[in-house]
């Protein structure tokens, strides 16, 4: 079982729970996205040559994603950062919000949209669990779900004049990770599908962190 883990790309805790976003353990292509960072910043005078070896040194050499994002705070916006660490809910009032790229989903999460339009792209997020709840309020507004494949979605969620909508196909996969959409939609939808077009290579990596 083990084996079958670490081939789909799950990295398992052995500190009995979950850790905290920072403390996760890095995957070589995180390593190669802080190169990158790293390539450019000196391309562009920001590093030195110098500066630059010793970065990259210390990120093939960083165990955590909390090391990697050290080595270039100081070189890009958090909003702009190609790891993101922050684990705050997703808020949007009378405007659009989007979460996607390399960002860590804590076991619960929250989603809020006001007469708004909220998306979670996960096809290249870091799961903390193999069972994410995320508790949603929608008023007027909607949620859009974007998972890759092997994936479960289900929704509980109270829809009152209001949708819900799954193109997500799980398959036999009986210990598919699980997204589990909880909470109230009033006047709004929420939408949850696995895109048809292939991400870049080096795409998403789900990673069951066990108890």
């Amino acid at each position: 079982m083990d084996g079958f883990l670490q081939g789909r790309g799950f990295v398992p805790s052995f500190s009995g729970g979950a850790p905290r976003p920072d403390q996760l353990r890095a995957a070589d292509s995180d390593r190669e996205l802080i190169v990158t960072v790293l390539r450019d910043s000196t391309a562009d005078g920001r590093l030195t040559m110098r500066e630059f070896e010793e970065r990259t040194e210390l990120a093939f050499r960083a165990r955590t994603l909390g090391e990697l994002n050290r080595l270039v705070a100081d070189l890009l916006p958090p909003e702009s950062q190609p790891l993101r660490t922050d684990t705050r809910p997703a808020m949007a009032f009378f405007r659009s919000e989007r979460k996607e790229g390399r960002w860590i989903v804590p076991p619960h999460y929250s989603a809020t949209a006001i007469c708004a339009n909220v998306t979670l792209d996960l096809r290249e997020a870091v799961l903390q669990t193999d069972h994410i709840r995320v508790q949603v309020t929608i008023l007027g507004g909607s949620l859009t779900l974007l998972v890759p494949k092997g994936v479960r979605v289900i929704m509980p969620a109270s829809a009152v004049l209001g949708s819900k909508k799954s193109n997500v196909k799980t398959g036999d996969a009986g210990d598919a990770p699980t997204i589990e959409i909880a909470g109230f939609i009033a006047m709004g939808s929420i939408h949850a599908k696995t895109p048809k077009t292939p991400r870049p290579p080096g795409g998403w990596r789900l990673r069951r962190l066990l108890r």
